[in-house]
């Protein structure tokens, strides 16, 4: 039996969204980004951008006997996006594009039925928060969004 979901699950968003159409050209990757991606748009699977936690989870048994339990937890995740310029709406806008990308690839489809369960290591996940930050840095202006995927499991 499995202690936590959120082990598979975290691997399965990362595999959802790695596969997805829109995303091609978006660095997935998984935790915060290693070496420089100054210069690159990027969505980070289990990082706020910041200090915050990758996740955060609790559970309680599912029923009197205590046999399964169930478990709530959401992932951390960040977009952030960068063209070298200044222009702030602009990179707002590719931030909700690429985060509407993400809430497709979380919805079931014909090709996808198993997408809302993370390919069934969770009941259901969905889009949950979303936060943004706007900057400048020494290469022009960047838009970070942040969110989290918010799941419910039986384990």
């Amino acid at each position: 039996m499995a202690l936590s979901a959120l082990p598979g699950a975290l691997t399965a968003l990362l595999a959802i969204l790695r596969a997805a159409d829109g995303l091609h050209d978006v660095l997935v990757l998984d935790g915060p980004p290693v070496g420089d991606v100054s210069t690159a748009a990027f969505l980070a699977v289990g990082w706020s951008g910041g200090d915050e936690g990758a996740a955060e989870a609790q559970q309680d048994f599912n029923a009197a006997g205590a046999r399964t339990r169930n478990e709530e937890f959401v992932i951390t995740n960040v977009i952030d996006v960068w063209d070298g310029g200044e222009d702030f709406e602009a990179l707002r806008a590719r931030a909700f594009e690429i985060l509407g990308v993400v809430e497709q690839a979380l919805r079931a489809t014909e090709q996808a039925p198993q997408a809302p369960t993370l390919n069934g290591t969770v009941l259901w996940a969905h889009l949950t928060r979303m936060s943004l930050r706007q900057y400048f840095t020494d290469q022009g202006a960047r838009v970070a969004l942040g969110f989290t995927v918010s799941c419910h499991a039986r384990i």
